[in-house]
């Protein structure tokens, strides 16, 4: 399957216009908006440039939940220090090949933040790394269209004779299914009164960066959910909380 790109509330349409014919010169087709502030719009059409049949098959939805629900892998691109939270850094090229990998068996994303003020904390929850543009230090500027150029190029290079990751026999368990994951987690956490000593959701956003790192497949995630069920089944017999 191809790759998805996801531009996150872009402000600007002629930005959605150039990033669309960016990625048509590199074979990119997928083209996904989530809340964009403007589309379709006649100065989108214009910076096309000849890839208007993209803009006419971009699918456009409310939330960034919904644009990757069904992936398997998912990077988000960011410049910004993530300090807090631990989240996988590549280049383009380290991450290319695995995303290449990751599409000829399923669904894979790049996702790519508002021109203002990138990818939220929210968003990044979504992904399972970043990619990082490794631009000049002193000036590291690059606007939107300009970002999903080096990421389309990067893609197709690695879709080249080169070696490429072994094949998985079991498909990566998409979005939504961690998303499962962790909030069965979350519950069962709760019935044994196992809590972030902040008192704050931190617990829970370390495990979604280790359920991230993981790469977890579909039957790892569905043999966490059985061990889990099996607990609270087994807490439930002993006399425990509902």
């Amino acid at each position: 399957m191809p790759t998805r790109f996801i531009l996150v509330a872009p402000r600007h349409p002629g930005n959605i216009g150039a990033a669309a014919r960016a990625m048509k010169a590199m074979g990119q087709r997928e083209l996904w908006l989530v809340a964009p502030a403007v589309f379709p719009h006649a100065l989108a059409s214009e910076r096309a440039v000849g890839a208007n049949d993209l803009l006419a098959a971009a699918t456009v939805v409310a939330t960034l939940a919904e644009a990757v629900a069904d992936c398997g892998l998912v990077y988000g691109t960011s410049a910004r220090p993530r300090s807090r939270y631990y989240w996988p850094v590549a280049s383009p090229r380290e991450a290319a090949p695995r995303i290449v990998a990751a599409a000829a068996q399923g669904q894979a994303a790049l996702v790519f933040g508002s021109e203002r003020s990138g990818l939220s904390n929210a968003d990044l929850e979504l992904c399972h790394g970043l990619v990082h543009i490794p631009t000049d230090p002193e000036f590291g500027s690059l606007n939107l269209a300009q970002a999903v150029q080096v990421l389309a190029y990067e893609l197709r290079t690695a879709s080249g004779p080169s070696p490429r990751p072994a094949r998985r026999l079991v498909p990566l368990a998409p979005v939504a299914e961690l998303e499962r994951l962790r909030s069965h987690l979350d519950e069962v956490l709760t019935e044994i009164d196992f809590t972030d000593r902040t008192g704050g959701p931190h617990l829970l956003r370390r495990v979604s960066r280790i359920f991230g790192r993981a790469e977890l497949d579909q039957d790892e995630v569905g043999m966490l959910r059985g061990i889990l069920v099996a607990m609270q089944a087994r807490r439930r017999r002993a006399g425990g909380r509902s």
